[in-house]
């Protein structure tokens, strides 16, 4: 499983509608609509699911793609263990 890069964070936000792509803090930012919708995409293309502690993680696109990452090794380990238990 290859590790998400802060390119495909900005991908699933893409079809939201134009992002700005300044600079500073505000472009490394993430509003509570591109939250919500990078949630759901996420969760569509990845399969994995977030918790509020990890919702309440992100805040910005290197937030998004450390907890996704994270979500999606934990999914891996939980099909492991459940194909493990057969």
């Amino acid at each position: 499983m290859s590790e998400i890069t802060r390119a495909d964070v900005l991908e699933l936000l893409a079809g939201l509608g134009e992002r700005e792509l300044g600079t500073g803090p505000d472009a490394e930012r993430i509003d509570s609509m591109e939250l919500a919708w990078f949630v759901h995409q996420a969760e569509q293309r990845y399969g994995v699911e977030f918790d509020d502690a990890r919702l309440d993680r992100i805040r910005s696109i290197t937030d998004a793609v450390a907890v996704l990452n994270e979500a999606r090794g934990d999914a891996a380990a939980k099909a492991a263990r459940v194909a493990a238990d057969g």
